[in-house]
């Protein structure tokens, strides 16, 4: 044991400042936990989390961007406390729900865990003519075959016993090839994570929740580090053995992604068209690859899908406005959910335009990095070729982000540095440095290098007092503002999203007594099990509807529904379904109000119609009555 007083008079607070950036990370997880355990979600209003989450969660979040803006900028710190900061910003933003609900969140991932369970249940893939709308599933299988052998692997019962930790796995899972893609353009510690934490803080789209998108994603970014890396000119000259090592790998990450999702493949290739026509990633053998998967699954396994859904792709070409807007039913409404949805409407703004600002900045950066500015704009065309369920948008701002984000952070800092620029300097330096070339000292020219790059670091071992003048606390708060506004921008719908257990059991309940071939009929899709058992139990949602149908029901609500629910046949059964998730989905996305569906509940109640099976403080569920 090394005694104190042994040491040199420097050492000790040379240790001091060496250890300073454990101090403000272990406080910020420290009020992240006291947060968690005080945090009530029993009634969440029109802000979702934001509004129910402790006061220590948003001191927790100040105090860790604090301590990552201080310890990012300062050379001398290793990268592995940058790394700490950004995994801890990762727990406090992806794992604060799955700690806080116990239930997983999201309707989607629900549905994803049905798809699961019916690849367990069939042992293998069936058609439209067995599946109806829900075999397109089977045609894009990669993720739930994927899922299927994760949860037979792990021996639960279903992909529910893990999928509310998903959103950490998932994020975490971007990091490296975040990473390899940033190292790829400079080697500033500075800019590369502070380009990953804003990606963090700005990608609030949601679609890290347990889903096909989520994997594609990382893979996306994948195949981008490696063609960055390995097939611009300074990957190496063309032909060469272990490029052939480099293609084989890159067609395993294409064609997990193709048989997975049918966007990604999209915005892949157009991003891959767009360094193919820079002069640095002339290489064709990316894009050739790409393409050729995609179209030989499109031509196959997913041309059922396809042959039915052309028509409507064809007539969304070309029309933006119609691709770009939200329509009846997703449009936010409410204080809540107005505020929330300009909030992340702000954040994406501002990291868009903290981009341009860093493009029209950093010239040289702009020159060195220009592949990343064409990853940042290759997916707006995007908007010319689908609505994609009106979720084009948020598709197009989460690709764009990879590159944005590197720009971003770029506007927030000073002077950074590209690998030109530190090879010229570290070469400067060799040629300068006494013993190089007949000098004296003998050193390397990569010890002069490193010694140039961090100059008399080891002379002053204390951080330097933070600059007191106005424009250097602009960039720290800028971070600041956008950590602190992801949470509403992620968090804010946690009323529509959240289900808890009550409203589980109630809807489990339906499913464990319903015959084959029954029906549910439900104002729309978000409830847990919504599409549980759906091979064998057919679902209705009439807020699906056209606007005149379900105007007919809002005037007469028991009527219209027995009428509809009607063509049910012994021994099959027709349930109505009405629980506190439908009914915050509605409310919140301008379709039918809470006093609305409350009409509609008591309709059915006093119907001789309808036979009450179970209530509780989550919803009700009946049943149609046999006709006489």
């Amino acid at each position: 044991m090394t005694d104190l007083s042994d040491l040199t008079p420097a050492a000790w607070p040379t240790r001091a400042a060496a250890a300073w950036p454990a101090v403000p990370l272990l406080v910020a997880l420290a009020l992240w936990g006291y947060a968690i355990r005080r945090t009530d979600i029993s009634a969440l209003d029109d802000f979702g989390l934001v509004s129910a989450l402790h006061p220590t969660f948003w001191a927790g979040l100040a105090v860790l961007t604090a301590g990552f803006w201080f310890t990012v900028r300062d050379p001398r710190r290793p990268g592995g406390w940058s790394l700490a900061y950004v995994l801890a910003l990762l727990v406090m933003e992806r794992a604060t729900q799955a700690l806080l609900y116990p239930t997983p969140l999201y309707a989607w991932a629900w549905k994803h865990d049905a798809v699961i369970d019916h690849l367990l249940t069939s042992g293998g893939l069936q058609n439209a003519d067995q599946l109806g709308d829900m075999a397109v599933y089977d045609q894009w299988p990669g993720f739930f075959a994927a899922q299927a052998a994760l949860v037979r692997l792990l021996g639960v019962d279903n992909a529910a016993m893990y999928m509310a930790w998903w959103p950490l796995v998932s994020s975490a899972l971007l990091l490296l090839p975040l990473l390899l893609i940033y190292r790829t353009f400079t080697e500033d510690r500075r800019l590369i994570w502070t380009s990953v934490w804003l990606f963090c803080v700005a990608n609030w789209v949601g679609q890290d929740y347990f889903s096909p998108q989520s994997v594609a994603f990382a893979l996306h970014l994948g195949v981008i580090a490696v063609v960055l890396r390995r097939y611009g000119r300074s990957g190496g000259r063309r032909g060469r053995p272990g490029q052939v090592v480099w293609t084989v790998l890159l067609s395993a990450l294409v064609t997990a992604i193709v048989v997975s999702h049918q966007l990604t493949p999209g915005m892949l290739v157009v991003t891959l068209l767009a360094l193919a026509f820079t002069r640095r990633y002339r290489h064709w053998v990316p894009v050739v690859t790409t393409v050729v998967i995609f179209l030989a699954w499109c031509l196959t396994a997913a041309l059922p899908f396809l042959s039915a859904a052309m028509p409507d792709m064809i007539r969304s070409i070309g029309d933006v406005g119609a691709n770009v807007e939200t329509g009846y039913g997703a449009t936010p409404t409410g204080t809540g959910a107005v505020v929330t949805s300009w909030a992340a409407r702000l954040l994406s703004g501002s990291v868009l335009l903290l981009a341009l600002v860093g493009v029209l900045r950093q010239r040289v950066l702009r020159h060195r990095a220009w592949p990343l500015v064409l990853v940042a704009a290759a997916p707006l065309p995007m908007f010319v070729a689908s609505s994609y369920g009106s979720e084009m948008i948020f598709r197009v701002l989460m690709f764009m982000l990879p590159g944005a984000a590197f720009f971003a952070a770029a506007a927030l800092l000073p002077r950074v540095r590209t690998l030109a620029a530190d090879a010229a300097d570290a070469a400067d330096a060799a040629a300068r440095e006494p013993g190089v070339r007949g000098g004296r000292g003998g050193r390397s020219p990569a010890a002069a290098a490193r010694r140039r790059r961090f100059p008399l670091a080891s002379l002053n071992p204390l951080p330097s007092p933070p600059s007191l003048r106005y424009g250097a606390w602009v960039p720290p708060l800028v971070l600041l503002a956008g950590t602190l506004a992801f949470v509403p921008s992620y968090s804010g719908k946690d009323r529509v999203n959240y289900f808890p257990p009550r409203e589980v059991a109630l809807v489990q309940q339906l499913f464990d007594q319903a015959p084959d071939d029954s029906l549910v009929v439900a104002a729309n899709r978000n409830y847990p099990l919504a599409y549980e058992q759906y091979w064998r139990v057919d679902h209705y949602w009439f807020l699906d509807d056209e606007r005149r149908h379900v105007d007919e029901i809002v005037r007469d609500p028991a009527a219209v529904l027995a009428r509809d629910m009607a063509a049910v046949e012994a021994p099959a059964r027709a349930y109505f379904l009405l629980t506190q998730g439908q009914t915050a989905n509605s409310e919140m996305n301008g379709q039918l109000d809470k006093a609305q569906l409350e009409r509609v509940r008591e309709s059915v109640a006093a119907s001789p119609r309808f036979e009450l099976i179970a209530e509780n403080s989550a919803g009700v569920l009946y049943v149609l009555k046999p006709a006489s």
